[in-house]
């Protein structure tokens, strides 16, 4: 034999400190883990046996089987599955770079849901050290015929080492050395337990090796989505979905289909209520399992649903596909485009259902999901009016989220656009300068925060016949709407400051003196009603793109498409009209232009960016404040 020891990676260590402390209470989770990862292997020797029938001869049986030995403290899983080989273990066991160890760690730190979590990141295998202090492996892989065992104490390291018994089976033995205070996963009725509440829905058989040696399979082993619906439970849809998501929330929603006409197929998919922690990730696509007549062919099919869709999971079983398909064969098949169509008007036309019937519960799913679910009105444009309804908004006036049905209803009379703002957080947006006066005017504003709002908004154009306005692009001409005496009171009054109704001064010499000064800097320099506490403000011009699309675009290294800004001064604002006085009556005081260099500076800093020269800003300002101390 050859003992080779290795080490985790960095953080493993406390990882698995973390699984094996902080979940105690919800320590019975190891035995799903360890059981699905078992049926996995079977569902991969299965399939892989469809294209190379060596690899499951007649005697082999996929099963799993769970043993308990009271007097060695022991509990054994052995599967009949595809069984690993050296770089196998390395890859599966040996690392955990695949589950976002740091992420991991944070999310416990915050999380109240621990037992949650280990789906969540994939360390499932590790769970078992929650019940044990020496973990064993033993396993052969199906067409080879050396054998391995992966030994662990959770310390930071393991071994593996070849193993000369020839009567080691294909497949997989997991021993777990039980802790004193775990002993209670050696009782048959505890098993058994586990067993129907974790694995009744699996496709294959899972048996508990009793007393005198007789294996009593415990669990069903019959497809759930074979099943009528109304004789699946409550608790085996959450235990099912549990499995193939691997995660450990409830499902939001249930779509148990079966199709039949141009094609013959089942789906049973679910809507989750946990966001998982790699949804935004660029590889994260669809990861819906593609059965064919029972047998699993794949869960690597982003075919089977748009990637605005990717939150959903679950399971399609065929009736029509060849049993040998390949990977390059199913990016390729029809059958998957109508499947695809098919399950997209059903997914949307059932959040549209429970967003009309749970809004409460729609408001919740949208917190968690309505992000990735907009990216399809920018991608998929064939599906816009079925998405647009469902899209919600956080608003500058109205309680809790809205949506454009909503907005519409409360639009002022004369108002014939939906206004919106696009900006990197919901916080930088409440506080922008450029909501000034459509709040003095009790004018609701959309709050597009999330950074696809950015793209899909403008090229979506308009909903109902109201087209959507960004106000931060373009001309605003607030004009044919009154201050709103309360929509004042709410921001804080005028209390010295400029608003709505105070008397503008005439900006025209101050504009042209201006523009002179930054003719460089900037596409156009004007007035605006837009304002009412701030002096100044960038927006973008009608003919650029808004500032916010520019801002992301930039960012990913697409300069070329830079905003065109223009300047826009408030005409009420006092430090405006007294830079006004200040260049009638003195054109080239230096005090004016340094006045004016502030002013443009500090719009730059409402938007988030330096100054144009930070170290002669903070002089100036150094200076400007000094002056007026001295009053």
């Amino acid at each position: 034999m050859t003992t080779q020891t290795h080490s985790f990676q960095a953080e493993t260590a406390r990882l698995l400190n973390l699984v094996a402390t902080a979940l105690y209470s919800e320590r019975e989770v190891f035995l799903r883990e360890l059981i699905s990862n078992a049926s996995d292997a079977c569902d991969k020797r299965r399939f892989l046996a469809q294209q190379q029938a060596d690899l499951l001869d007649a005697d082999a049986s996929l099963k799993i089987l769970i043993t308990a030995n009271r007097d060695a403290g022991t509990l054994a899983i052995t599967d009949g599955g595809i069984g690993m080989d050296h770089d196998d273990l390395m890859a599966n066991l040996g690392t955990i770079a695949k589950s976002g160890t740091a992420d991991f760690a944070a999310a416990m730190a915050e999380s109240k849901d621990a037992s949650a979590l280990i789906g969540q990141f994939g360390v499932g295998f590790y769970s078992a050290f929650m019940v044990a202090d020496r973990v064993t492996v033993d396993t052969r892989k199906a067409g080879t015929e050396d054998a391995f065992r992966w030994e662990s104490t959770g310390d930071g390291s393991f071994t593996i080492t070849d193993i000369d018994d020839a009567e080691t089976p294909i497949g997989t033995t997991i021993v777990l050395h039980l802790k004193e205070d775990a002993q209670e996963f050696l009782e048959a009725y505890r098993l058994e337990a586990l067993v129907r509440l974790y694995a009744d829905h699996m496709t294959f058989p899972v048996s508990l090796l009793s007393e005198d040696g007789e294996a009593e399979q415990i669990n069903e082993a019959q497809a759930l989505w074979l099943r009528p619906k109304a004789e699946i439970t409550d608790e085996q849809h959450k235990a099912f979905y549990n499995h193939v998501a691997g995660t450990f929330d409830e499902p939001w929603e249930t779509l148990h289909l079966n199709l039949e006409g141009q094609l013959e197929y089942t789906a049973l998919l679910y809507l989750p209520t946990q966001r998982p922690f790699d949804l935004f990730q660029p590889e994260r696509r669809c990861q819906i399992k593609l059965f064919v007549r029972r047998v699993f062919i794949t869960d690597d099919a982003p075919e089977l649903l748009p990637a605005y869709l990717r939150f959903v999971r679950g399971l399609i079983d065929s009736q029509d596909l060849p049993l040998n398909i390949s990977r390059e064969m199913l990016q390729n098949a029809p059958q998957l485009q109508v499947m695809n169509r098919q399950l997209t008007k059903r997914v949307l036309s059932t959040l549209a259902k429970r967003k009309k019937d749970d809004p409460e519960g729609y408001d919740q799913f949208w917190e968690a999901f309505g992000a990735v679910l907009k990216e399809g009105l920018y991608e998929d444009r064939d599906r816009g009016e079925d998405i647009l309804p469902l899209v919600q908004f956080k608003s500058t006036t109205h309680n809790g989220l809205t949506d454009l049905d909503g907005y519409l209803g409360r639009m002022k009379e004369g108002q014939t656009q939906i206004f919106y703002a696009t900006g990197e957080s919901e916080a930088s947006i409440l506080a922008s300068p450029h909501l000034e006066g459509f709040r003095a005017r009790g004018l609701e504003v959309l709050i597009a925060a999330d950074a696809v709002d950015a793209f899909w908004i403008p090229t979506t154009g308009a909903y109902e016949g109201k087209s959507f306005v960004s106000i931060t692009h373009g001309a605003a001409d607030l004009s044919a709407f009154a201050a709103d005496a309360s929509a004042e009171a709410e921001t804080g009054g005028t209390d010295g400051k400029a608003d709505a109704g105070s008397e503008a001064t005439d900006p025209g010499e101050l504009i042209a003196w201006l523009k002179t000064r930054f003719d460089q800097d900037v596409a156009d320099i004007r007035s605006t009603d837009r304002l009412a506490d701030s002096p100044a403000c960038f927006v973008a011009s009608e003919s650029s793109m808004d500032m916010q699309l520019s801002k992301i675009l930039k960012a990913s290294g697409q300069d070329a498409f830079a905003a065109q800004r223009v300047l826009e001064i408030n005409p009420r604002h006092p430090l405006v009209a007294s830079l006004a006085m200040e260049i009638s009556s003195a054109p080239g005081s230096t005090r004016a232009e340094q006045v004016a260099d502030l002013l443009f500076d500090m719009a730059l800093v409402v938007e988030g960016e330096a100054p144009r020269n930070p170290g002669t800003f903070a002089k100036s300002l150094a200076q400007v404040l000094d002056g007026a101390l001295k009053g």
